[in-house]
């Protein structure tokens, strides 16, 4: 009796065990939903990673994506990135800044994408030439950007030769001090423009940098 007494516990602590280890391995299982989520999150980075080597190549770097216009579409801001050589005596680099090549914000609409904005030797979107951009080609640019929660993505262009005067030559001109490209979102153009250097309104574009224009809209 003893025995059978020992058998039956023996084996009562048997399926006990068992079931609780098939109870841990089933909660540490994730549910659906999240793994479905985890998925399209993955999808969409990989979206957001081609349609970036697309158009800026191999070496393009993702600083932001999302809602960056607030205007309810997805947008990804893509950069080439290059470090520049210290500034003759300037300070550290300021760790807000970076300098790159070239930048593109790309929005997608439907299933598809398109370039919203281009900066490279010139600052463009699909209208023309940004108001206020310089006719001379740039080789490189120090690029600023703030993602603002309710007006959305702010960027800040600065020429980077410019940029290394400034810091060389304390005795600069008030043009090299405001060789600074302010690009927003325009929500009523429905489209990125520059902001003129009062802060009270976008820039239109021009057709040509032969004959720079700046009229305000």
């Amino acid at each position: 009796m003893l025995m059978q007494r020992l058998r039956t516990v023996a084996g009562m602590l048997a399926w006990v065990t068992v079931f609780s280890l098939a109870g841990c391995q089933v909660a540490q299982q994730p549910a659906p939903m999240e793994v479905k989520a985890a998925a399209e999150r993955a999808d969409v980075a990989d979206e957001a990673r081609k349609v970036a080597e697309e158009s800026l190549g191999k070496q393009a770097e993702i600083l932001a994506e999302g809602a960056l216009a607030q205007n309810g579409r997805e947008q990804v801001l893509a950069v080439n990135r290059f470090s520049p050589k210290p500034a003759a005596g300037g300070k550290g680099a300021d760790s807000s800044a970076i300098f790159v090549t070239r930048a593109a914000i790309l929005e997608k609409e439907g299933g598809n994408w398109s370039e919203v904005f281009l900066c490279d030797e010139h600052l463009k979107n699909p209208n023309g030439y940004l108001g206020g951009s310089p006719a001379a080609h740039v080789s490189s640019w120090r690029l600023e950007f703030n993602r603002d929660a309710k007006e959305g993505l702010e960027m800040k262009l600065t020429p980077a030769d410019r940029f290394d005067a400034v810091h060389a030559n304390t005795k600069q001109n008030s043009g090299q001090t405001k060789a600074t490209f302010d690009v927003r979102w325009n929500k009523n153009a429905k489209r990125y423009q520059s902001y003129d250097q009062s802060q009270e309104r976008f820039l239109s574009e021009v057709p040509s940098l032969e004959t720079p224009q700046s009229t305000l809209r």
